[in-house]
């Protein structure tokens, strides 16, 4: 009995070890809602070829992680492909994805 509870110890305390660093990785900030319409700010600058916004900038960075997306979307294909899109993420420092 006690040679069992020995070894049950460390187990648990590696599994506690384990936890820990696999929470501390996670970050619940980092959870994006993927919707087109947070770019709306974008609109002008996508469309016009009119310099982005700060808003722009900020909802790009944001919507950064569903752009992969957004390119396999048909109807948004054309607008997020563009040369003016392009120049968007790139005046915004947002790297294009490489899906």
């Amino acid at each position: 009995m006690k040679m069992k509870m020995k070894m049950k110890i460390p187990y648990a305390a590696a599994l506690c070890v384990i936890m820990v660093v696999i929470l501390s990785e996670a970050d619940p900030t980092k959870a994006v809602t993927c919707s087109p319409l947070e770019l709306s700010s974008c609109y002008a600058a996508i469309t016009s070829g009119a310099r982005p916004s700060g808003m722009c900038c900020s909802k790009l960075r944001e919507q950064k992680p569903c752009l992969c997306g957004y390119l396999k979307a048909p109807n948004l294909r054309q607008y997020v492909n563009s040369a003016n899109a392009r120049r968007v993420a790139s005046t915004c420092g947002v790297p294009f994805p490489n899906c």
